[in-house]
């Protein structure tokens, strides 16, 4: 079994800037600590990636609060993360699920099965919505998140989403 860390969106827009939180900067340390106990190939992160228009997305409408876009600071990785991640292996990604990450995993699981364990930001936002790609790709792996390293919105909606993933078979550690 081949175990495969996803690291969501710890990037300084969700961290310290645009959209961060305390909760969200509480946890980059413990996600630094669980990227080093895995093997580097075996890691994978996803960049939450917006152009110039956000405003005029259905995102933006819905949320105007321009952040993550393309090569501006806030879209930019914690340096160490980006340290730790193969270059090959860092997903930008349109909206709060990958598709391109969930093929990507779908595919190496068929040459080897894939226990997947998801760490990041927003558990309430982009978390699940990656967890819940891949245990819907993949229904027979296990999907773990990281509780203890993740951070919602509030803490009120993270727990929420702890929950929903929980109904889902997605493990809670």
């Amino acid at each position: 079994m081949r175990r495969i860390l996803v690291v969501v969106d710890m990037q300084k827009d969700f961290i310290d800037g645009a959209l961060g939180t305390i909760e969200a900067q509480k946890i980059v340390n413990p996600v630094i600590e669980k990227m080093k106990a895995y093997k580097k190939s075996n890691v994978y992160v996803t960049r939450d990636t917006h152009s110039e228009n956000y405003l005029d997305t259905a995102e933006g409408k819905k949320l105007p609060v321009v952040h993550c876009v393309q090569d501006t600071e806030g879209w930019k990785l914690h340096p160490e993360i980006e340290k730790l991640a193969e270059p090959s292996h860092i997903i930008d990604k349109p909206s709060f699920g990958s598709m391109e990450l969930m093929e990507l995993l779908q595919k190496e699981n068929e040459k080897e099965p894939l226990e997947i364990e998801l760490a990041g930001l927003c558990t309430d936002i982009c978390v699940v919505s990656n967890a819940l790609l891949l245990k819907a790709a993949m229904p027979e792996r296990t999907i773990k998140v990281d509780a203890g390293c993740c951070a919602g919105v509030t803490p009120e909606s993270h727990q929420a989403a702890l929950l929903t993933m929980e109904m889902c078979q997605i493990e809670v550690i």
